[in-house]
């Protein structure tokens, strides 16, 4: 339902464009920044929400999503992090022990669409911090 949190031992997923990877295809915490067009919030995909509990099977339905939202750069990445241990690590070690909320924010063409929130354009050190907890990558293309 829109607004809900997701659970804390559920995953996310984030699309990330070629120019926030390494060309050894990492990706770097600029994938974790706001900007001023992602409305408040960092935009990602609920894994579990999928019908799917196979990590492929789900890699697969996040890629046809983002095929229709956008122009899939060749080497982009989709990274994928736990929820509870990225929110404990970000709350762990950041100055301001902060709170990340990740609420479901579904959207016509993409129902598992969910936002982290509580984040700043400037918020470098929250940026790192998310990139450190990444637990998986995939290419963003099939």
């Amino acid at each position: 339902m829109k607004n809900d949190p997701l659970p804390d031992q559920h995953h996310i997923s984030r699309y990330c464009s070629p120019t926030r990877c390494t060309e050894d295809g990492q990706v770097t915490s600029a994938a974790f920044r706001l900007r001023e067009v992602d409305n408040n919030a960092l935009s990602v995909n609920w894994l579990e929400f999928l019908s799917s509990t196979d990590r492929d099977t789900q890699i697969q339905e996040i890629r046809k999503v983002l095929a229709l939202k956008m122009k899939i750069g060749t080497n982009a990445k989709i990274a994928v992090l736990n929820i509870g241990q990225m929110r404990a690590y970000v709350r762990a070690h950041s100055p301001d022990s902060r709170n990340l909320p990740v609420l479901h924010d579904p959207l016509v063409n993409d129902p598992s669409h969910s936002g982290i929130y509580n984040l700043r354009e400037d918020d470098d050190l929250i940026a790192t911090l998310i990139a450190e907890v990444v637990q998986e990558t995939y290419s963003a293309r099939a």
